[in-house]
């Protein structure tokens, strides 16, 4: 079952990438603490490093856990990315299969720079 796509209407209505990813994380509901290298996910994420420009709304298929936390390839950034336990602002969460398509045709990246 595709529940973004029955969704979609709703998610792009909604004006900031702020709005679209309260949508979305309303409807993904089933969370993880840790991730699973082969599924996909998205959360919130704030970085500790100073000066570094990242995406505060990945979606990511995880291709490595490590003590210090996971990388992955981050859809929005179209390749590989780090991202360190404490940075990641609550839950990761479950995108299935069948959704990850779906997902990556919402606009809900949120580029930043930190500061």
């Amino acid at each position: 079952m595709d529940r973004i796509d029955n969704a979609k209407q709703e998610i792009l209505s909604a004006v900031s990438p702020d709005d679209r990813m309260l949508e979305i994380l309303e409807i993904l509901s089933e969370t993880e603490l840790v991730p699973e290298a082969g599924k996909y996910y998205t959360f919130v994420y704030q970085p500790k490093t100073p000066d570094i420009e990242y995406d505060e709304f990945p979606l990511v298929a995880v291709t490595d856990i490590f003590q210090w936390g996971f990388r992955g390839i981050n859809f929005h950034w179209g390749g590989f990315r780090q991202y360190t336990w404490d940075e990641v602002i609550g839950q990761l969460h479950i995108v299935s299969n069948e959704e990850i398509q779906s997902l990556r045709g919402i606009p809900y990246a949120k580029m930043r720079l930190n500061n």
